[in-house]
């Protein structure tokens, strides 16, 4: 059975930093392009970050420069390191996997597979 497990959320401090894991069983994460999203309640779930099966990264303009995605093959996990978090990274953060082509990565609907999530508060 195909899972996606998100963990490393939590409280942290104005300009603290979380890693969030996203740990793969039942497929080979590698072989998919990896997304991270974030929602709010009463607004749409938005991506944050994905990585593709070269492991090209792309990041949303609100987090350039503060958020690092990677992938560790031999783990079978992907990571969203967040350094110099804002309230406004306030979220329920979610990982996906599509093992498909997309025009559009950032449209949640490109997707197939979705963890959980795991929340994320950002607050002094």
């Amino acid at each position: 059975q195909l899972q996606l497990v998100e963990s490393g959320g939590g409280l942290v401090q104005p300009g603290g930093s979380l890693r969030l894991s996203c740990a793969a069983s039942g497929f080979t994460l590698g072989n998919y392009v990896i997304g991270w999203f974030r929602q709010v309640p009463g607004k749409e779930r938005e991506v944050v970050s994905w990585i593709n099966v070269s492991g090209f990264r792309n990041y949303v303009d609100s987090v350039k420069g503060r958020f690092t995605i990677s992938r560790d093959n031999a783990e079978n996990t992907v990571y969203l390191q967040m350094n110099s978090l804002k309230p406004e990274d306030t979220a329920v953060y979610y990982c996906s996997a599509t093992q498909y082509y997309r025009l559009d990565f950032t449209d949640p609907r490109g997707y197939e597979h979705w963890g959980q999530g795991t929340q994320v508060t950002v607050s002094s």
